[in-house]
Order: C-alpha cells, then sequence, then structure tokens
C-alpha cells in the first residue's frame, strides 16, 4: 500500500508541475503566436485563435523588423553592451576570488568585508553621481560607460560568491600543484579555474541576464545611437503606440536569447548551484 501512496504522491507532483510549466510558457507562446501574425488579425481577435487557423502564421512582421534600422542597431548594441559586462565580470571576479581565497596580504579579510558590504549598495543611488562622473570623462552615453556601470555592481556579487567557491578547494591539492613548481597564475589557470568552472558558469549566466535584460541603467546612461533592445522597444511604443508588428516579434528575439544561453549551460549552472548547496 505504501508503494501505491508513494507512486500516486510522485504522478500528482508531477502532475503539478507540468500544469506550473504550462502557465509558466503561456506569455511566451502568447507572445511567439502574437509575433507571427499579421496587426489586423492581432487587432481583431486574441493570440489563441493561431490555432485555430494556422494560416494566420506569417514572418512578414520578422521581415519588417529587420528592415528596422533603430531595431537591429539596438540589438547589436545589446551585444555589445552585455558580452563585454559579462566577460570582464567573470574574469576580475574570478581573480579577485582567488586572491580573497589563497592568498595571503594586508587587510585581505578588512577588504573582503568592503567588499561584500557593496552588495547592499542599491544600484538607484548610484545612477546620478556616476552619471555626472561620466559626463565630466566624456563616457556618458557611450557603451563603454553602460558596460563599466554594470561591471562595477557585478563584481561584489561575483568575488563573494567565486571567493567562497574557490575556499572550499583542498588546501592539499594546491600545496601539492606549488610543490611541482606551479606559481600562482599556473596555479589560478591550470587547477582554480577547471575546479571552480561550475560556478564560473552560474556567474556568467547571471550576469549575461541582468546586463541583457536591463533597462534602468540602459535608460539613464545611453542616447539614441547607443540605446539596447530594451530601450528601443520601450521607444517604439512610445512613439508609435500601437506598433506591435514591430513589438512583438522585437521582443520575442530579445527574450529567447537569453533564454536560449541560460538552456545551453543549464548543465554547468545546475552543478553549480548544487555544489554550493552541499559545500
Amino acid at each position: 500500500m505504501s508503494w501505491l501512496l508513494e507512486k500516486i504522491n510522485g504522478g500528482l507532483v508531477r502532475v503539478f508541475l507540468i500544469v506550473v510549466a504550462l502557465f509558466w510558457l503561456v506569455p511566451t507562446i502568447g507572445l511567439l503566436a502574437s509575433s507571427l501574425r499579421s496587426p489586423e488579425d492581432m487587432s481583431a481577435s486574441g493570440w489563441w485563435n493561431v490555432f485555430a487557423k494556422p494560416s494566420q502564421l506569417t514572418f512578414d512582421s520578422y521581415q519588417k523588423l529587420l528592415e528596422n534600422s533603430d531595431i537591429t542597431h539596438s540589438l547589436w548594441n545589446t551585444v555589445l553592451i552585455t558580452v563585454p559586462a559579462t566577460v570582464l565580470v567573470v574574469i576580475i571576479g574570478a581573480l579577485a576570488g582567488y586572491a580573497f581565497a589563497w592568498m595571503e596580504f594586508p587587510g585581505r579579510d578588512w577588504w573582503f568585508l568592503i567588499v561584500v558590504s557593496l552588495l547592499v549598495v542599491p544600484v538607484q543611488v548610484a545612477l546620478i553621481p556616476i552619471a555626472e562622473l561620466f559626463g565630466k570623462i566624456g563616457l556618458f552615453g557611450t557603451i563603454l560607460g553602460v558596460v563599466l556601470f554594470h561591471v562595477g555592481f557585478g563584481l561584489p556579487f561575483a568575488v563573494f560568491l567565486l571567493r567562497n567557491f574557490f575556499a572550499e578547494i583542498p588546501r592539499e591539492l594546491l600545496e601539492a600543484a606549488r610543490l611541482d613548481g606551479a606559481g600562482e597564475l599556473r596555479l589560478f589557470t591550470r587547477v582554480v579555474m577547471p575546479l571552480g568552472g561550475p560556478a564560473i558558469a552560474s556567474l556568467g549566466i547571471f550576469q549575461f541576464l541582468w546586463v541583457w535584460n536591463d533597462m534602468l541603467v540602459a535608460l539613464v546612461f545611453t542616447k539614441s545611437g547607443t540605446q539596447p533592445i530594451t530601450v528601443a522597444l520601450q521607444t517604439q511604443v512610445r512613439q508609435f503606440g500601437n506598433n506591435v508588428d514591430v513589438l512583438a516579434p522585437g521582443a520575442f528575439i530579445s527574450m529567447v536569447i537569453p533564454l536560449a544561453v541560460f538552456f545551453a549551460f543549464q548543465r554547468q549552472f545546475v552543478t553549480g548551484v548544487m555544489a554550493g548547496a552541499v559545500k
């Protein structure tokens, strides 16, 4: 009887999870269906009617999107912002995390405490002061300024996460590498980085998603020629109102790229999260 109850309970849990997943996917499916319909069909009926009339599906909206230079340019700006901001945070965070975990230098614990305390600083507090600073040094309205802002606010979490992960590496393993003549740089690249791969992948995914989906920082620090896709879509809403034939495919492309990145590194992400939980 107990095994039967376990199977029933397990089946109910699976059904519940499937229902939750379907509800979670409804907005994504609706956005995809809307992006494949003409503006006339969207104004006449809801997106769910596409299942009854598959003939409504068309790629005309995506063709129109590719002809919209503002959207395509903003999508490229998003790549130019997100990729450097993610790579720099991962590299600098890994180096600093290794230093805080395994290198001795004066005031190490105090410096790490200062880094951790920066986690509680909200982004909104720094917008105006940094905007004034960037304006004085000529970085306001540039892609480089947005990248530096994201790197600055992404590093505290990166250092905190990777330092705690690197600190759990067995000391004996590092000592054995040092006895074999490995210096700090070789020790970092040949031993620490491979072992910290799951944590680094998790950090990269978090940073990529945060920067790609950001609109607040980009809205403050970018101009018309440097706007990412989030700000460009918001501008389309303000300027054209019901410009859904551009907004729907643009929003879907903006959403599907980070989803693709997440699913591509899903195994490393789960491994990193589970490793951190076990430790």
